[in-house]
């Protein structure tokens, strides 16, 4: 799955609802990586890593890119995903997720 179009799409779409990206970033020097990522069009929150071995990818357990975990409002994880599941798969679940933040 190519996911930055899908990622793009999703922010711009769910910009006033209660969703949130946030982008962790293992592919080398800071200053490379946000330069790539002005490059990109990437506007959401990003980590950047350090490596596959940095504090995110550690804490985290990541195994593999991409790895994507959905988080609900209350901030329990409530999916898991090492490659990423379908672009459909995923929206159904943020939507499914901020109709359920908006119904509290």
């Amino acid at each position: 799955m190519a996911m930055l179009p899908h990622e793009k799409a999703l922010v711009q779409r769910l910009k006033d609802q209660p969703f949130a990206l946030l982008g962790v970033n293992s592919d080398g020097e800071a200053e490379d990586v946000r330069k790539m990522l002005a490059e990109q069009g990437i506007t959401w929150r990003q980590a950047i890593d350090g490596g596959t071995d940095g504090p995110w990818a550690t804490r985290w357990n990541v195994s593999g890119w991409p790895t994507l975990y959905l988080i609900d409002a209350e901030g329990k994880l409530r999916e898991y995903w090492l490659g990423g599941p379908s672009e459909a798969e995923l929206d159904k679940k943020i939507e499914a997720l901020i109709a359920e933040a908006k119904s509290k």
